[in-house]
């Protein structure tokens, strides 16, 4: 096993990383240091498909323990979305030791300065990819993520979340000189000289509420934006998708050791069934910044209630696509099947609503009425998932029984389009494996309003019946204003309604897909390039990752000597 590198070491193996990761924020351009197919890993120290599976059997029913100071007793209970039950338990913490000891380190961390805060983290991120297929087989047997999904929302693009959010942190702090000489000259009189130093301080401790489905792809940047300005993270994750959380902050435990700082930095504090310690930890007065994912109820919750501290949230929306006319009507219906097939529709930018004007859409094979184009993508759904092996690798699992309820419910809304059916895993005999359903609903009728204003977590769509392109336009607006979006689509041949679409989603913060037709779809966002979320909306209050997501974990503070 290599030596263990200082910072000194770590600033000289990452710089040209870091340059890069900057370059690309800087152009929005494509770039990725992490390998997206599973047979890229295997060499440089990196695990092989076999050993990362066997990394991941070996860690199953032990005791993953992490040398954290106040440990008071020993929690687990994880179920896998497929039936296996993981059997590992973790650290619970008792707080009054627990957070006094993470704040014991943070004099050293800030002092260590920005370049060398970024590059422990980014040794934290490639310890992370080396060991991406373990941790792939974490993310899908805690979340309920397909296999290759896992891996990649779960592994690299994840990691990519990290390494970005480290860049932006890097840039906030550094647009600030170190050190400054100022003089003011005083005509004949000598001028006023003095020497100014301005340094980053963190806040205080951070603390991330990891979520259920995507828990490092969502957990990453709200972690390494607060480390890599100078704060203490304390991870709380779901209780249902502990462990790629706990794996993470096993590796920043030993970077930091390894490079001379306090692996108190980054804690785990995992909780008893049913002990629900978010709300807890996010009032504390030594909890400075909190990161969220998840509810809006909770998410209101903590932006209301931990006033002590900058709360960063990504909430839930009514996702939206308009659909007016397109040029390519099988691409389109291709991308819109794919879109609401993957993970079960169980992602934060999922399409709800379809707006589709009732007297129906011009395509590049004619006119289309609203019911032949909800019957063309309901059959397009059940083509691509026809297959039940190709299903199970699309659809993933059911995370857990409140969305399955959800997608029964789902049916009782109005006429059903594409009904969902249930689907056999043979590897996971007990997985809860279910395709989408899509409902029809009208906006002209005031009883179906609550069903398309309200987020249906899951594979529930619903192809809502609109007058007009301009009455989808001004839908989309109202939903957006009220209830929040992650992501709106838009499919138009028509330069006035791209338009008007476009400006909606200007007014009110949201961001737009238009005329998406081959392998990119709209509930999906790339690391440094593409913004998740905006932060202008009710669906979050932050986007990932920005410098406004960065910039508030630290302040500047000014120290000023007589020269």
């Amino acid at each position: 096993m290599a030596a263990p590198l200082t910072a000194h070491e770590l600033i000289a193996k990452h710089r040209p990383t870091l340059d890069q990761a900057l370059e690309a924020i800087r152009t929005r351009a494509y770039w990725s240091p992490h390998p997206e197919h599973p047979k890229a890993y295997g060499e440089h120290g990196s695990l092989d498909a076999a050993a990362g599976k066997a990394a991941f059997d070996a860690v199953l029913g032990t005791r993953l323990d992490l040398d954290q100071p106040g440990t008071d007793d020993w929690v687990g209970g994880e179920l896998s979305p497929y039936g296996i039950e993981l059997g590992v338990t973790y650290p619970h913490a008792d707080l009054d030791v627990l957070l006094p000891a993470m704040k014991a380190g943070q004099a050293a961390w800030r002092d260590a300065g920005p370049e060398a805060r970024a590059a422990v983290c980014l040794e934290i991120v490639k310890r992370i990819s080396d060991r991406t297929h373990e941790f792939a087989h974490a993310v899908m047997h805690t979340s309920g993520q397909a296999f290759m999904m896992a891996f990649q929302a779960g592994g690299p693009h994840a990691q990519d979340r990290g390494l970005e959010a480290v860049a932006y942190a890097y840039a906030e702090q550094t647009r600030t000189p170190q050190a400054a000489e100022w003089s003011k000259p005083q005509g004949k009189r000598d001028p006023l000289n003095l020497t100014k130093t301005f340094t980053a301080v963190p806040r205080g401790i951070g603390l991330v509420i990891g979520c259920n489905t995507f828990p490092t792809w969502n957990g990453y940047p709200g972690l390494f934006a607060s480390l890599a300005t100078g704060n203490a993270v304390l991870v709380k994750p779901h209780p249902r998708a502990v462990l790629p959380l706990a794996l993470t902050v096993q590796v920043a435990r030993e970077v930091l050791a390894e490079a001379g700082f306090d692996p108190n930095l980054v804690a785990l504090a995992a909780e008893r069934p049913g002990e629900g310690i978010a709300k807890t930890l996010a009032t504390r007065p030594e909890i400075r910044i909190v990161d969220y994912t998840g509810s809006t109820a909770f998410g209101d919750w903590l932006e209301t209630h931990a006033r002590q501290a900058q709360v960063y949230t990504e909430k839930a929306g009514v996702n939206t696509v308009l659909v007016e006319s397109t040029d390519d009507y099988q691409g389109m219906l291709s991308n819109l099947a794919f879109s609401l097939s993957l993970y079960s529709g169980q992602m934060c930018t999922t399409p709800q609503n379809l707006l589709i004007p009732r007297e129906g859409i011009s395509t590049d094979q004619g006119h289309k009425s609203y019911d032949e184009v909800t019957a063309d993508l309901a059959r397009a759904v059940d083509g691509l998932l026809g297959d039940d092996a190709r299903a199970n690798a699309l659809l993933g699992a059911i995370v857990n029984p409140d969305v399955k309820a959800r997608l029964e419910a789902a049916a009782e809304l109005g006429e059903v389009a594409l009904a969902s059916r249930e689907i056999a895993n043979p590897d996971f005999p007990d997985a809860v494996v279910r395709t989408p359903v899509i409902v029809k609903l009208d906006a002209a009728k005031p009883d179906d309003e609550a069903a398309y204003t309200s987020e249906c977590f899951g594979p529930v769509s619903f192809a809502v019946a609109v007058d007009s392109a301009a009455d989808a336009v001004e839908l989309l607006r109202r939903t957006v204003r009220e209830h929040g979006a992650m992501t709106v689509g838009a499919y138009s041949t028509d330069p006035e309604v791209t338009r008007a679409v476009e400006e909606a989603c200007l007014e009110e913060a949201a961001q737009l897909s238009l005329n998406l037709t081959g392998g990119v779809y709209v509930n999906q966002t790339a690391a440094f390039s593409d913004f998740h979320g905006s932060g202008g909306n009710p669906a979050a209050n932050a986007a990932l990752t920005d410098g406004a997501y960065v910039a508030n974990r630290f302040r500047v503070v000014e120290v000023r000597r007589q020269a």
